[in-house]
């Protein structure tokens, strides 16, 4: 089990993402960017790992879910059919005191100001429109106007005959989508947690209407056993129903996948039931039917929708923490991130025992074998102690290590990061023995 989520946990994985390359302040040398980070030679690993690993359950291994990829800029029109730009906002106070500002709705009180202590100091609460807003073509006026998505799910609402008309699917069937959102948070925060750019991974899984409750159950168990198969710690993770009063008004149920973060439980990814609100209200803007009719039965509907909606961003902050290991190795501490294999930036990592010339044939030679199915890092500075512990710390599954009996017996040695046994592997064998740990 990693260590418990506390401040000191949060301060080292924070650490070790700017010193071992997993994530940067964006724009650092300027003074940084509020809320922006940059994912660097891990990080963009981990995040595509990540993505990976959800793509290759939603749509690779399934049969009823295709993928899309949809525009990030859209015009006023489907924004206003969604209801986000009369309604998506939060509550902003301003404290009258220190100047700072804050979402009402986050407030442990709401007459407390968290910064300077002062009671009854904040402003009357005001709407705060969370969508970034641009203007498309060379003259600023409001026929230009448009908005950066705040959520992947409506290019897939919109997308929905298309896909229809040339996938050959029929409900229940999903369009799944990974990418960039937007939304002009008032208070960004938690490092990579809550950003106003960020990447979310969302399926829309259209449904007959009388099918939609089971549907639902279904997609609230599927998500939620994802994160355990990836070795998320069951103690730090739970599936959290919303009570009546948290409901969107088009929600017969939502339910957030939630882990224990080191400030307290917090959400990574809402299963919702949307019913038929999404189709209909694109439907009744547009003009265009956004509807199916069944040849079996010749039941024409509008399909219910199921939601399943994740963040990559901050679902890859999780399994850090959740990887995150300290121990002790002969008298001297090590860091290790336990990631599953599929998480790992890199799966193994190619380590001559030192950089003398005869042991750079076989190593590249070792190196090219593995890098054709796996990430793979090369690596001969140091002492080979100091490269395991560097290998450990970014999570790599295994190490293969070239040494001077290679040049004898064509071998070499394989370390398993968490146990740290050594197994002696012929080098025509290294591929087959790390294919079976690494499927």
């Amino acid at each position: 089990m990693s260590d418990s989520p506390t401040p000191e946990l949060f301060d080292k994985i924070v650490n070790l993402s700017k010193r071992r390359g997993f994530v940067f302040p964006s724009a650092e040398i300027y003074g940084g960017f509020r809320s922006t980070y940059d994912y660097g030679p891990l990080g963009v690993l981990l995040l595509r790992n990540v993505k990976n690993a959800w793509w290759r359950s939603m749509v690779q291994l399934r049969h009823d879910v295709v993928g899309l990829d949809a525009s990030i800029l859209g015009p006023p029109q489907v924004w206003e059919a969604s209801g986000h730009l009369a309604n998506f906002t939060d509550p902003l106070v301003d404290c009258t005191n220190c100047k700072m500002r804050w979402r009402l709705d986050k407030l442990d009180d709401p007459d407390l100001c968290p910064n300077c202590g002062q009671r009854g100091a904040f402003t009357e609460p005001r709407a705060f429109n969370l969508m970034f807003k641009t203007h498309a073509g060379p003259v600023e006026d409001s026929g230009a106007v448009a908005y950066l998505r705040p959520e992947t799910a409506q290019g897939m609402f919109v997308n929905f005959a298309n896909v229809l008309n040339t996938s050959r699917k029929r409900p229940p069937f999903g369009i799944a989508q990974i990418g960039k959102s937007f939304r002009n948070e008032i208070t960004p925060g938690n490092f990579v947690f809550r950003t106003r750019e960020f990447e979310q991974m969302e399926m829309e899984f259209f449904v007959p209407p009388a099918d939609a409750a089971t549907w639902y159950d279904y997609w609230c168990k599927e998500r939620y056993q994802w994160y355990l198969d990836l070795g998320m710690p069951a103690d730090q993770l739970r599936l959290r129903p919303h009570d009546p009063d948290e409901l969107s008004h088009y929600s017969s149920g939502t339910s957030d996948v939630e882990f224990l973060f080191p400030w307290g439980w917090d959400e990574l990814e809402g299963i919702a039931n949307r019913g038929s609100y999404d189709l209909t209200q694109h439907s009744n803007h547009s003009g265009d039917k956004l509807d199916f009719l069944d040849p079996e039965t010749n039941e024409r509907y509008t399909p219910h929708v199921i939601e399943p909606a994740a963040g990559a961003t901050r679902t890859a902050f999780a399994f850090l923490l959740a990887a995150f290991h300290e121990d002790e190795v002969g008298g001297e501490a090590r860091t290790v991130l336990r990631l599953h294999h599929r998480l790992a930036p890199y799966q193994v990592a190619v380590l001559p025992l030192s950089k003398k010339v005869e042991l750079q044939g076989p190593a590249r030679e070792v190196f090219a074998l593995v890098a054709d199915r796996w990430m793979c890092d090369y690596d001969e500075t140091q002492s080979i102690g100091r490269r395991y512990r560097r290998q450990d710390e970014i999570g790599t599954p295994y190490c293969v290590t070239i040494d001077f009996d290679s040049l004898e017996d064509r071998a070499v040695t394989v370390r398993d990061r968490d146990t740290m046994a050594q197994d002696r592997v012929p080098i025509e064998g290294v591929v087959a023995y790390l294919n079976e740990r690494l499927l």
